[in-house]
């Protein structure tokens, strides 16, 4: 059964004095740092999520508990605040174009999650624009897998249309006699899928593109982002590549937030080639795990950056602090309390910044907290990021 849209849990805090108050959907740790922004901004946050025991809920001077994608609940946050942001792409547009019935303004708009929260027409826009991303084709069968794998070639991707993240609704293709297991793996024929050519990547890059309601548009260092078993482990800030590199993987993380009508901070993630090629791989239509190094490594975090963008504020500068900077995630080990052991060893690590998210409970590969450290040199900060992150262990 799903919650009540309209019970309201009220946290203790003050309310900050006549800011404009935001409105969340969802309350997990991306609500958690966009809150943190905003109480600095003088703003108050009201955050909508489907269990009260959240991040984000210490910090939100209300915490709505309801169904994201029902429209009354949605429609009674918007009640509540001058303005509706969200940290998801999950939740139904059509569900949230209520918000926007009722004249409160959401960024990003309906139409563009709706866009980007279907991978297939997210792909169809970016190509439509002219951009490069890996070729694809819709899928209802495994012969139309198969029919694809004719012209797209081996290996090949299959993904899930919606609700796909950290590699859960992907699965990779080597050759026709993985069709089976990658149908059933992504639920034989109860979700739209579609597949996409292997791109044969030497590095994953990542930019967070800033675009605010006003036209103004601000782009972030260029990154790199380590994966392990589908899961960000590491972000490395510049990216260590050449130059024109990272002109054209800005240009292109531009282009394809534009191509989407994106507003407010969003996550581009792209494969460069072996061939010096750049493709769009995904976007996120919020802040995203690969731009948290700007807490401590920019002038103007990726979070605060997101807040002035959807309320028409001068956005701030995305320069590095320092040379470089590098984010670790922190994952839980197991099952178990979200309490975690050896932050204080952590926090003995010069320029080490440990970030705990404040979950109740620990689950193996779940995300629990990152650690950021500057260095003069990105060596330098990837020893110190290392070092502090293997201090800190969640589930025991």
């Amino acid at each position: 059964m799903n919650p009540s849209p309209t019970t309201v849990t009220t946290t203790a805090r003050q309310l900050s004095g006549g800011g404009p108050r935001i409105g969340i959907v969802g309350g997990g740790q991306l609500a958690r740092m966009t809150a943190l922004a905003a109480f600095e901004l003088g703003c108050d946050v009201v955050v909508l999520e489907r269990a009260e025991q959240v991040p984000a809920a210490n910090l939100a001077v209300h915490t709505l508990i309801g169904d994201w994608d029902n429209p009354a609940a949605l429609v009674e946050l918007a009640k509540q605040v001058d303005i509706v942001t969200l940290e998801n792409e999950f939740v139904d547009a059509r569900s949230l174009a209520a918000i926007e019935a009722v004249g409160r303004p959401l960024h990003p708009t309906s139409r563009t999650i709706g866009i980007v929260q279907d991978k297939l027409t997210q792909k169809q826009a970016l190509a439509e624009a002219g951009l490069e991303v890996p070729r694809f084709r819709a899928v209802a069968s495994p012969e139309e897998i198969a029919a694809a794998a004719k012209e797209l070639g081996w290996p090949l991707v299959l993904k899930a249309r919606r609700n796909g993240y950290d590699g859960k609704g992907n699965a990779t293709l080597r050759d026709e006699a993985g069709i089976a297991g990658g149908w059933q793996k992504l639920g034989a024929g109860s979700r739209e899928l579609f597949v996409e050519e292997w791109c044969p990547f030497t590095r994953e890059l990542a930019a967070i593109v800033t675009r605010s309601i006003n036209g103004d548009s601000a782009v972030y260092p260029v990154v790199e982002t380590v994966q392990r078993d589908h899961i960000c482990h590491r972000v490395i800030a510049p990216a260590p590549v050449a130059a024109d590199v990272v002109s054209r993987a800005s240009e292109l993380a531009q282009a394809a937030v534009a191509a989407v009508g994106g507003t407010g901070s969003f996550g581009v993630e792209m494969f460069l080639t072996a061939d010096g090629k750049l493709v769009v791989n995904e976007l996120a239509p919020r802040v995203h795990n690969s731009g948290h190094y700007t807490i401590e490594g920019c002038h103007c975090s990726q979070f605060e950056n997101h807040l002035r963008a959807i309320l028409g504020w001068p956005l701030g500068s995305t320069e590095l602090v320092m040379p470089a900077a590098v984010m670790v995630n922190l994952l839980g080990a197991a099952a178990g309390p979200g309490r975690p052991t050896g932050v204080e060893k952590a926090l003995a690590i010069p320029g080490a910044h440990v970030h705990v998210y404040g979950k109740t409970r620990s689950n193996a590969g779940r995300k629990m907290g990152h650690v950021t450290a500057l260095g003069r040199t990105v060596a330098e900060a990837i020893d110190r990021a290392g070092r502090a992150a293997r201090e800190i262990r969640f589930g025991n």
